[in-house]
C-alpha cells in the first residue's frame, strides 16, 4: 500500500483522510502491524482502483 500511496504523492495523513481513518492506522497497515477490516480493505482497493489481492497479498 505504501508504494501505491507514494505513486500518488499522498502523505499518510492525506490517505488517512481519504479513508476516514487515523494516520496511525495507515502507518500500521503499511508496516504490516495491522490487518484492516474487510470494509476498510474494500475502501482501500476502490481508492487505488485495484483488487484487494493486489494490495494485501504478496
Amino acid at each position: 500500500m505504501q508504494q501505491l500511496r507514494q505513486e500518488k504523492s499522498w502523505s499518510q495523513a492525506e490517505l488517512a483522510a481519504k479513508l476516514n481513518v487515523s494516520r496511525q492506522t495507515v502507518n500500521a497497515i503499511e508496516r504490516e502491524r495491522y490487518d484492516p477490516s474487510l470494509e476498510l480493505a474494500f475502501r482501500i482497493a476502490r481508492l487505488f482502483d485495484r483488487k484487494i489481492e493486489e494490495i494485501f497479498l504478496p
